[in-house]
């Protein structure tokens, strides 16, 4: 057992996955010779070797489409995107062929790839490096779209999905790369996907979220509890498929909802959580289901980038007045 950080249990789940199977290979831009633009796969290159980690050139497109043709052909690629604002030309790639493969082959084709891409906001990034667009991504049929929220999660979730058949985007909160650290095990296992995980019970009201924004609804519940209000969280970890199940439970108990993403607000992946628990949890409901996100513009330059950042404050208010509703 080990103290790493986000970003170093990243590079030892890659390590322990590329020295358990050899198919496994890794490409981006800079993933070789630097190391990755944040050093997720510092010395790998010299550890496996130029073929098994390859620099690729600047184009997302040709870095998703190479990635695909490995992948139906056998290999078992890990590509990066440098910052999620710049894999939007994946988007074909992903959309059109690897999502499709088992589908279009009638299941004799699988494409197991990852496409890594650090996302979200809270490092004072420029333009384009700071989105969050897994509602985009998530609404791709065939695409498992996962986001870890600690070290260890990085660690487990990353070989679940390098080992998964299908495609599978592994979205990692950047700002959370260096913010700590705990303690992982380098055993190779495996944490499940499309499964959620319940960071602490409670009984009054729930609260969801995912990758960074963990941090700030952990801060909020921590002061709930000192005003007497028990919060549950939920870190889904996967969001599509996510598990439906675990938080219907969940607000069945409480009765209350808050979800919480960076994302902007409008077709946001917390209106997919509400719009499922108006479906099938409406009778358990004290309360209308709040969501705490982005607001509906571009990610703004460093400056007022913390305005637009869900706060633990903005947080707190929505479930003081879930709470307080009547």
């Amino acid at each position: 057992m080990t103290e790493m950080t986000m970003i170093e249990a990243i590079r030892t789940a890659l390590a322990r996955a590329m020295d358990d199977d050899p198919d496994v290979i890794l490409m981006g831009e800079d993933v070789g010779i630097n190391g990755g633009v944040f050093r997720a796969t510092d010395g790998l290159i010299q550890r496996f070797g130029a073929s098994r980690v390859r620099d690729t050139p600047l184009s997302e497109t040709a870095i998703a489409g190479v990635a695909v043709g490995a992948a139906v052909q056998g290999l078992r690629p890990v590509a990066e995107i440098q910052f999620m604002g710049f894999l939007y030309p994946a988007i074909d790639q992903l959309a059109n062929h690897a999502a499709r493969f088992r589908n279009r082959t009638r299941g004799r084709l699988t494409c197991p790839m990852v496409l890594r891409a650090p996302y979200g906001g809270g490092i004072g990034a420029p333009e384009h490096h700071s989105e969050s667009m897994e509602a985009m991504l998530a609404h791709i049929p065939g695409l498992r779209v996962v986001s870890p929220s600690s070290p260890a999660k990085a660690y487990g979730l990353l070989l679940a999905a390098i080992r998964d058949p299908d495609p599978v985007v592994f979205l990692e909160p950047k700002r959370l790369y260096r913010a700590g650290s705990e303690t992982v095990t380098d055993d190779g296992a495996a944490l499940p996907l499309d499964t959620a995980f319940r960071l602490r019970e409670g009984a009054d009201l729930t609260i969801v979220g995912w990758g960074a924004m963990l941090s700030e609804v952990n801060e909020a519940a921590d002061q709930l509890a000192g005003e007497g209000i028990s919060a549950e969280v939920i870190d889904l970890a996967t969001l599509k498929p996510y598990d439906r199940a675990m938080v219907r439970a969940s607000v069945e108990k409480t009765g209350r909802c808050v979800i919480v993403h960076e994302a902007p607000l409008t077709a946001g992946f917390g209106a997919e959580i509400a719009a499922d628990l108006a479906e099938h949890s409406l009778t358990s409901l004290l309360a209308p289901v709040h969501r705490v996100t982005g607001y509906d513009t571009v990610m703004p330059y460093p400056r007022l980038e913390a305005h637009y950042m869900p706060s633990t404050e903005r947080i707190l208010k929505a479930a003081r007045a879930v709470m307080e509703f009547q």
